[in-house]
């Protein structure tokens, strides 16, 4: 599956993190990709509201992973500090990865060969108006 969507304002993107949180599961990964300012936490907002979690949303940089508790548990990592596969293993990636949970990973691109087949890529590009292409690819969703 492929898609691409053009989010105008913040709330479109929160709506369709939304709608893709509407459609996860146990053991669902979404790789957020995009510049820093992208939108990509917006998006983990939405995502994290559509499984009834109400608490701030906040990009987990220097923590690495924040964990919320919803209908499902919610992982959210920012591997943007993170250089190497190892360094991910260190902080116990691995097994929120294969958790029965939601993890959203933002900068995954230092573990790509670690993602399921199932990993469903987000690829948000800004566009010159500040609209954002937000491209859909892969996954079970």
């Amino acid at each position: 599956m492929e898609r691409t969507v053009i989010c105008k304002t913040a709330q479109d993107m929160e709506n369709l993190g939304r709608e893709i949180g509407e459609k996860c599961h146990a053991g669902s990964v979404i790789s957020l990709r995009g510049s820093l300012g992208a939108g990509k936490t917006v998006f983990a907002k939405g995502v994290a509201r559509s499984l009834g979690i109400e608490e701030a949303i906040v990009s987990p940089t220097f923590t690495l992973v924040q964990e919320y508790d919803g209908r499902l548990p919610m992982y959210h990592m920012d591997l943007y500090r993170i250089t190497n596969e190892d360094d991910f293993q260190m902080i116990g990636g691995e097994d929120m990865l294969y958790s029965d949970g939601v993890c959203l990973i933002e900068w995954s691109e230092v573990i790509d060969s670690l993602l399921p087949k199932n990993t469903l890529f987000v690829t948000i590009i800004v566009n010159e108006d500040q609209s954002r292409s937000v491209t859909l690819r892969g996954g079970e969703l």
